[in-house]
């Protein structure tokens, strides 16, 4: 199929003589060529190039205009953004701007190695020399075209309009562009030069500020506000308000007409499925299979018991036999005989038989009562603690206090053992005195224990407020700014002060610190393990655990608030939501006005440069002439080309601000072009086809023999 295409611009091409030239508006937003006489150009795209990597051969290609979006695939783009030929708008980038030459020739079917067709091209007003002779030396030397011609787009535009009854032979052009502004009044149908006025301000202006707003409205969404869509939604949406404070205040009180102007753009949004409530059938299935899954874990555990069971039995039969044995084995030949056993005295298998035979009753879920036989046997393991000192020798000693050491541990395990025993009966105690209350009245026990929780959430919170920032607030609840000092409690108030001390004695005189034993006593009131305020959490906060967990259990709309973190409290923990459709929008209200404002107000965007309706005023002032009649000739037809005019309102407020600067009664007369982005190109096109458009124009011939400084006089005759 391309090669169709490509064959029909070749035929298309070969249908027009050498002597037809070929239009092309240069713009610095789109790029526009075509042949004379015809009313629409022939090829349009966006003026600027893209030299991305292939990402997989890395070989680097030149895209030229908008890149379609299935090039990505091939091709990484983030490394190369797309590139301009223009500097505000002139050209600079002479060699971006042979790629787009080249592109434009080819599409328009003229693919050999020389344009043998006269070219007229725009250029904006008053451009610099530098940049006209470069251009015509790519356009020779390139191209080997026969002859150009040069002119203004605003021009063109302002006489194909002329032509078409819109304006008169006196007005002023306002030509909004994509990054400059240009006001250009035309006498007698020729534009003078030395009236005209510009400023840095324009369409590219707008939407890069609409996407820097929306940018901060919707940092979520960053990723969709790509700049063709921005440039699609300012298109689509924006206007120019006839006054923008009144604008600006109906919007701030959000009055319902503020609402009606608002727009809405929806991004693609899929909404999370409905889970339903499970059935009647549905429930009873999830229970049988719950239930055969409990009845198989049920199995599987009392198997695994069994088998437990017998392994202990087993061991107990050969520890028992062991012992027997050693009944009739000599002492000196005891080590001898258990050697191969594993085992190196009968004390080790007399611990062992004692551990297996409290396995085997913990197994079998025996009470503990009758454990009493297993724990006599235990304590023989520690014989020596009830000895004298005086009746053990050195080494019994060293072995008495080893088995002191297990001994304290061991009833060290057992007292917390028993004591999380009886905080379980206790725990279990209040549980059922609670199921009781609550079974007796559930409203009011429900409305008590949502009380008890907030008066304990309340208490927590408060210690620690306390805790990390002292008694000080900043009056408004908020934590203040204390010291150190002030957030530690009384230990380790005492324990700051300790270190202090000790460290201002060791530098008076001689450090004879630890000479003595109470020096030694220091360390222990230093040492954080008398510090019990921060060990473990309060009786609060269990019985705030406690009343949380059974909330959960009766209420199933009870959500427990969130742990607050280190630098936030619970207040400002955000909380989580399902997005919505409401999520997914962008809302259009007062950017929809303020964007275009800055082609009235260039200073909302920090540039210091005048608006349209200024602009308009300093023209005329620069215009030697004081002719009174001749500025209401240049007022009473003004008229509005380029892309940036097409905002709704905007006439209204131009000339309303020119107006505010005319003599009162001025005739003021304000009117848009007919197509204010292609008028350009068509006046161009019909400027060429005009029979004295070659003397309009310079050759090659004129060029290698003059030189570049012809092109300074050159000034394109726009009279036909």
């Amino acid at each position: 199929m391309p090669f169709v295409s490509q064959i029909k611009r070749q035929t298309d091409y070969n249908l027009y003589s050498s002597t037809t030239p070929i239009v092309i508006d240069n713009g610095a937003s789109n790029f526009r060529i075509g042949w004379a006489g015809e009313n629409d150009p022939r090829v349009i795209f966006r003026n600027i190039v893209q030299r991305p990597r292939h990402k997989t051969t890395g070989e680097t290609v030149s895209i030229v205009g908008d890149h379609d979006t299935t090039l990505l695939k091939y091709f990484d783009c983030s490394r190369s953004g797309p590139r301009s030929a223009f500097d505000s708008n002139v050209v600079y980038q002479f060699e971006i701007m042979e790629y787009i030459l080249d592109f434009g020739f080819d599409r328009l079917g003229a693919n050999g190695s020389e344009i043998d067709h006269p070219v007229l091209i725009t250029e904006c007003i008053l451009n610099p020399v530098q940049s006209r002779s470069k251009m015509a030396e790519l356009l020779f030397e390139t191209y080997r075209v026969p002859s150009v011609a040069f002119g203004v787009d605003a021009a063109f535009s302002y006489k194909y309009n002329q032509q078409n009854g819109i304006c008169d032979k006196d007005g002023l052009a306002i030509c909004p562009g994509f990054t400059t502004t240009h006001v250009i009044p035309f006498i007698d149908g020729e534009p003078v030069y030395k009236g005209c006025s510009r400023t840095n301000i324009g369409g590219y202006h707008v939407t890069d500020y609409l996407k820097q707003l929306l940018s901060l409205k919707y940092p979520h969404h960053m990723a969709r506000l790509t700049w063709e869509k921005v440039e699609d939604l300012k298109m689509e949406h924006c206007y120019i308000a006839t006054d923008y404070a009144s604008e600006a205040r109906l919007f701030q009180k959000g009055t319902k007409e503020a609402e009606e102007k608002t727009r809405c753009w929806q991004l693609p949004w899929v909404p999370p499925p409905v889970e339903e409530p499970p059935s009647e059938e549905e429930i009873a299935r999830k229970a049988a299979i719950k239930e055969r899954q409990g009845q198989r874990l049920r199995e599987m555990a009392e198997a695994k018991r069994s088998t437990r069971i017998n392994e202990l039995e087993n061991q107990l039969r050969g520890l028992e036999f062991l012992l027997q044995q050693l009944e009739q084995v000599e002492e000196s030949e005891i080590p001898y005989f258990l050697k191969d056993t594993g085992y190196v005295s009968r004390q080790e298998i007399e611990t062992a038989l004692a551990k297996a035979t409290q396995s085997l009753r913990k197994v079998k879920g025996e009470p503990k009562g009758e454990q009493a036989e297993v724990e006599e046997k235990t304590d023989e393991k520690y014989p020596l603690v009830n000895i004298p000192d005086n009746m053990l020798t050195q080494d019994q000693l060293r072995e008495k206090r080893r088995q002191m050491f297990l001994k304290t541990t061991s009833d060290g395990r057992q007292r917390a053992k028993q004591k999380r025993v009886e905080e379980d009966l206790e725990r279990e105690r209040k549980n059922q005195l609670d199921e009781q209350k609550r079974l007796e009245n559930p409203e009011l026990y429900l409305g008590e224990m949502r009380t008890k929780y907030k008066e304990l959430c309340e208490k927590v919170e408060q210690r620690k407020r306390l805790k990390t920032n002292g008694n000080h607030s900043n009056g408004n609840g908020m934590s203040g700014g204390v010291g150190r000092g002030e957030r530690l409690n009384a230990a380790q108030r005492e324990r700051m002060r300790l270190l202090t001390t000790a460290a201002f004695d060791r530098g008076k005189g001689e450090d004879n610190f630890g000479a003595k034993d109470e020096d030694w006593q220091l360390y222990k009131l230093m040492s954080k393990d008398n510090d019990d305020d921060d060990e473990g959490p309060d009786e609060d906060e269990t019985e705030l655990a406690r009343v949380s967990s059974r909330l959960q259990e009766i209420d199933p709309t009870f959500v427990p608030k969130p742990e607050p973190g280190p630098s936030q409290s619970a207040a400002d923990m955000p909380r989580s939501r399902p997005l919505t459709k409401e999520d997914f929008q962008i809302l259009l209200g007062v950017e929809r006005f303020r964007c275009p404002e800055i082609l009235f107000h260039p200073n909302l965007v920090g540039i210091d440069q005048a608006g349209l309706d200024e602009m308009a005023g300093v023209s005329m002032r620069r215009l030697s002439s004081k002719d009174q009649v001749l500025e209401e000739r240049l007022t009473n037809s003004i008229l509005m080309t380029g892309g940036s005019c097409l905002y709704p309102g905007l006439s209204e407020r131009l000339e309303a601000g020119i107006r505010m600067i005319r003599p009162c009664g001025s005739p003021i007369n304000v009117v848009r072009a007919l197509d204010p982005v292609l008028d350009a190109w068509r006046g161009a096109s019909l400027y060429a086809a005009a029979v004295q458009f070659p003397q309009q124009t310079f050759s090659r011939m004129d060029y290698f023999e003059k030189g570049e400084d012809w092109l300074r006089g050159y000034q394109f005759q726009y009279t036909l």
